[in-house]
């Protein structure tokens, strides 16, 4: 395909392109500088910039304030295990600290609210309950793993359930989190259901997460079904596309 006439920009990012593509810039490493760039190719500084903004558009790239820009990672940072709910589990760490300690980072999670809430329709329908009443305790949390944000979580819980336990207090709940909570108040979690889709963040999320430009997330909309098949708990994870994976291993019938 002929390129004659194409911009600068366009042609040094075409060439930056190639050397991710072939492994001289692999995942992780630092590009020259912007100013490297412009005179290595013989251009404007601001002409480097715009080279390095359509790299980033394409989600090649990952500016990194204060520090450069990086190629982006392959490997995710955290992979959630379809196994991350189960009994082996409990009385150990709560699923997102095993999986840090798992992939050897430090995790901290950041209470952002607990309140007594109307839920989303989709939660509301989910869990059985009134879509138009605060029907539900909602704990919304930010994880974090190395201190880089990772994960923005909410959780409904039916009202119902959840008053006059630890789960309406604004803290960490205590052991096997608030799974052991809503054990104590007889909700086994027996099956799950969870429905995974990939999304664009809101200006919220891209906050929150520090997400770069062109950056999908990940949203898994988990319900919990006790011993009675009665859904008990829904949770709304935001996941950061390029450091978050998924493994699901299933029994075909």
């Amino acid at each position: 395909m002929s390129t004659q006439g194409e911009p600068a920009s366009r042609k040094v990012a075409r060439e930056l392109r190639l050397k991710i593509e072939n492994g001289s810039l692999p995942p992780g490493s630092q590009l020259p500088s912007e100013r490297t760039i412009a005179s290595q190719y013989e251009i404007a500084r601001t002409t480097a910039t715009e080279a390095i903004r359509l790299l980033e558009q394409e989600g090649l790239v990952v500016r990194m304030h204060g520090k450069g820009n990086f190629v982006r990672s392959e490997k995710p940072l955290i992979r959630l295990g379809g196994d991350r709910y189960s009994k082996k589990f409990r009385g150990g760490p709560t699923p997102f600290r095993r999986e840090c300690e798992k992939a050897g980072l430090t995790p901290r999670i950041e209470v952002l609210a607990v309140d007594r809430a109307q839920p989303p329709e989709d939660i509301a329908a989910l869990l059985r309950v009134d879509s138009g009443s605060k029907s539900t305790l909602r704990r919304s949390n930010h994880y974090f793993a190395n201190d880089e944000p990772l994960q923005v979580v909410t959780t409904y819980i039916p009202w119902v359930i959840a008053e006059g336990t630890a789960l309406t207090q604004r803290k960490q709940v205590g052991k096997d989190g608030i799974y052991g909570r809503l054990e104590e108040r007889g909700h086994l979690m027996m099956t799950i259901s969870e429905e995974v889709t990939s999304r664009m963040p809101d200006v919220i999320e891209k906050e929150l997460l520090q997400i770069p430009a062109g950056t999908p997330v990940l949203e898994v909309l988990h319900t919990s079904f006790d011993q009675d098949k009665v859904p008990f708990e829904a949770t709304r994870f935001v996941l950061r596309g390029d450091r978050n994976g998924l493994l699901y291993q299933l029994s075909v019938d």
